[in-house]
């Protein structure tokens, strides 16, 4: 386990990469750093982290250490992460074209109520971590992992994938785009067959899920799936 500074080190380095890389995919291909929407999107993406950040390396630094590990073991989940990041990166690209081009036109009311709903997403990920210390990046089952039935997981089986696909679906007009609505539809599928070959792992390998399968009867949306 890394010591507490070098964690929050580590921490603090890949938020700036990732603050860095998502600026530049918005805001180069808009040409213009007055892309409200942008600053707005950076600000509910990032802003979350920063604050909660110091409250899990404090309380949890276990799941921020599990975080931070992105490699995954499973050839299909490779798979799926190598198909995801390409799209996801080239969707970020869009919204700042549309913005230059002047494609869309994405009403002020409904960029707001979407970045409400964006934000919406970032709290229910917080509120699954805060539940759920093996909330890991990758899919595995960890040593003296077990079952959590609490929280968020009492409505659905994989709650932060909900709030993943919250996220995913309104980010596009939070960043004004119509045209970038598309490409983040599919990085939703992709979430969805992740979370199938996730379920797939977990009942083979974690004692108990398949028997909170049959009492948390939905996956990803309540009342739907």
């Amino acid at each position: 386990m890394s010591k507490p500074r070098s964690l929050a080190s580590r921490l603090i380095l890949r938020t700036a990469i990732s603050a860095v890389i998502v600026a530049a995919f918005l805001f180069l291909p808009a040409g213009s750093l007055h892309y409200w929407q942008g600053w707005a999107f950076m600000a509910l993406w990032f802003l979350p982290m920063l604050i909660s950040s110091p409250y899990f390396l404090k309380h949890d630094p276990q799941l921020v250490e599990r975080r931070l590990q992105t490699k995954e073991k499973s050839k299909e989940q490779k798979t799926i992460i190598r198909l995801a990041q390409p799209i996801v990166f080239l969707n970020l690209l869009v919204p700042g074209l549309d913005y230059r081009s002047g494609w869309s036109r994405v009403p002020i009311w409904l960029t707001i109520v979407s970045e409400a709903f964006v934000l919406a997403g970032y709290v229910i990920t917080f509120w699954v971590m805060k539940e759920n210390s093996f909330a890991s990046r990758t899919v595995q089952v960890m040593e003296g992992q077990k079952v959590i039935t609490t929280g968020p997981y009492r409505i659905v089986r994989h709650p932060m994938y909900f709030g993943a696909v919250l996220m995913l679906l309104f980010t596009p007009l939070a960043l004004g785009s119509w045209w970038a609505l598309p490409g983040f539809l599919i990085v939703g599928a992709l979430i969805v067959i992740r979370l199938l070959n996730e379920e797939k792992v977990l009942r083979q390998e974690l004692p108990g899920y398949a028997e909170y399968c049959e009492k948390t009867r939905y996956r990803l949306v309540p009342m739907v799936w």
